[in-house]
């Protein structure tokens, strides 16, 4: 049988783990409504640089994604191993 003490590290890992998914998943929003932000704050003031500033965008929101598609992973595997 499993004693309290488990059960309560445990939860521990699972809480941590959601909590820092979360705090991923939230970081990734606020990074990517900044850059789109910008962005049309960008083309709104050069209109025809705005194919370039749309490339830069495109790339920089990849790389916010998968840096937080990364952090998910990993809670899930902290999640997974407890």
């Amino acid at each position: 049988m499993f004693n309290s003490l488990f059960l309560v590290e445990l939860g521990y890992a699972f809480m941590g783990a959601g909590i820092g998914a979360g705090i991923a998943a939230l970081g990734a929003g606020v990074g990517i409504g900044r850059i789109g932000g910008s962005a049309v704050e960008s083309i709104a003031r050069q209109p025809s640089e705005s194919g370039k500033i749309q490339t830069a965008m495109l790339i920089a929101a990849a790389f916010i994604e998968g840096v937080a598609l990364f952090a998910v992973v990993v809670c899930l595997l902290i999640s997974f191993k407890a």
